[in-house]
């Protein structure tokens, strides 16, 4: 049997037509409206990272305190220049 010769079956899975993107604001695949809860939830978890951590040891707790105020200090310095 000479499989040069022989033709293959057309896929199932293949598409019969060319599908369009969908129109901007209506892609099924983006969640909208839930960054308010992710940047909650963002706080919440820094905040009993630092609580566990300074459980244990309090100058690790103020060093992780010290770095992330200057790093929010450095962020918003350089967004408004």
């Amino acid at each position: 049997m000479n499989l040069f010769i022989q033709e293959l079956p057309a896929s199932e899975l293949a598409p019969k037509a060319i599908q369009e993107t969908p129109a901007p604001g209506k892609d099924p695949l983006i969640a909208r409206n839930l960054q308010k809860e992710q940047y909650i939830g963002i706080i919440g978890l820094a905040i009993a990272l630092i609580t566990a951590v300074g459980f244990f040891s309090r100058r690790v707790e103020y060093a992780i305190g010290f770095a992330l105020f200057l790093s929010v200090f450095l962020i918003a310095l350089f967004l408004f220049i």
